[in-house]
């Protein structure tokens, strides 16, 4: 079972391996135990259970294989469930991986299935001494996560800044797959931020001598991003959409316009096709057809049908179209 834990006095945190990280010292009990898992095999199941001493309920929502964001209030502790960025390649349909908390007095318990970014900015934290309760540490995790989505979901908006500016009827197909892919991602996204706003809005409004004042500020603060965040990627997904309906419009335009120029050009060649036709029938009966001036004339005539047509045309402004 891979993981580690921490053990913070006064701001200053020992990193330990996770068999040392609940045993007795002879010194003071540390200000808070930290205990993260990256995995939720029965491996993880057992040691929550039988080491850590949690409750059946816990764990089992601990280890669980699909999680959304969510915050539910257990006894003396608090149940947290967040979503953040992962390095590992993820499925399309789940773009971020999920962390599990269980916060309580004196102790926080995290597990995790796929390596998260933010796990690294909480070490940190802890790290500079900027971690000295379990609300600290909390704030430190929902602090990391937003702090590291931030810029993906404002570089979403840049591409599609770029793809508005870039709107060429040349180029549907290359801008069409780039506003796909930010529109998916930006549906993937908003599927756990929305709902981990509100859970960091629940836990900063719930009682419990382990979260100060300044730990509820703080995980108000990334709730408040995390619904700008929110508000920032439904105004993408309906931007994607109008671009994709411009692109689709701008194909069938040009599609229009090529169709016009085919038609035209037909309309000019059908009647020097049909006096080609005609005279090329192996029939005795046509007319001059043994003068030597008939090539010239039928010739000329054809010049004169095509430029009188072209002429027609341009002045009903049909190829102007094109």
């Amino acid at each position: 079972m891979s993981g580690f834990g921490y053990r913070i006095s006064d701001g200053q945190g020992e990193r330990v391996d996770i068999k040392d990280a609940l045993g007795e010292t002879p010194e003071r009990a540390p200000d808070v135990t930290w205990v993260h898992l990256t995995t939720n095999d029965e491996r993880a199941q057992t040691w929550l259970t039988e080491r850590a001493g949690l409750d059946r309920y816990i764990v089992d929502a601990l280890t669980a294989t699909e999680t959304r964001p969510r915050c539910e209030q257990f006894g003396h502790g608090a149940l947290l469930n967040l979503r953040g960025r992962s390095d590992e390649e993820l499925a399309t349909s789940d773009l971020l991986a999920s962390v599990r908390i269980w916060a309580e007095k004196g102790h926080v318990y995290s597990v995790t299935r796929k390596s998260m970014i933010a796990i690294g900015a909480v070490e940190t934290a802890v790290g500079k001494g900027e971690v000295r309760d379990p609300g600290d540490l909390i704030a430190a995790f929902a602090a990391a996560i937003t702090e590291d989505l931030d810029p993906q979901v404002a570089d979403l908006g840049d591409q599609l800044d770029v793809c508005e500016q870039a709107l060429d009827a040349d180029r549907v197909f290359e801008l069409r797959r780039t506003v796909t892919r930010v529109r998916v991602a930006a549906i993937g996204y908003r599927r756990f931020l929305a709902p981990q706003r509100a859970a960091l809005e629940r836990l900063a409004a719930l009682p419990g001598d382990w979260l100060q004042a300044d730990d509820r500020l703080k995980l108000s603060a990334a709730a408040d991003r995390a619904a700008r965040m929110v508000e920032e990627l439904e105004s993408i997904r309906e931007r994607s959409a109008l671009m994709h309906e411009a692109l689709t419009d701008l194909r069938a335009e040009q599609l229009d316009s090529r169709s016009l120029i085919i038609a035209i050009v037909a309309m000019v060649f059908l009647p020097l096709t049909f006096i080609t036709g005609l005279y090329g029938m192996n029939v005795k009966t046509l007319p001059y057809a043994d003068q030597p001036w008939s090539f010239d004339a039928i010739m000329a005539a054809c010049v004169l049908i095509a430029a009188g047509i072209t002429i027609y045309f341009v002045r009903r402004h049909w190829l102007g179209r094109g």
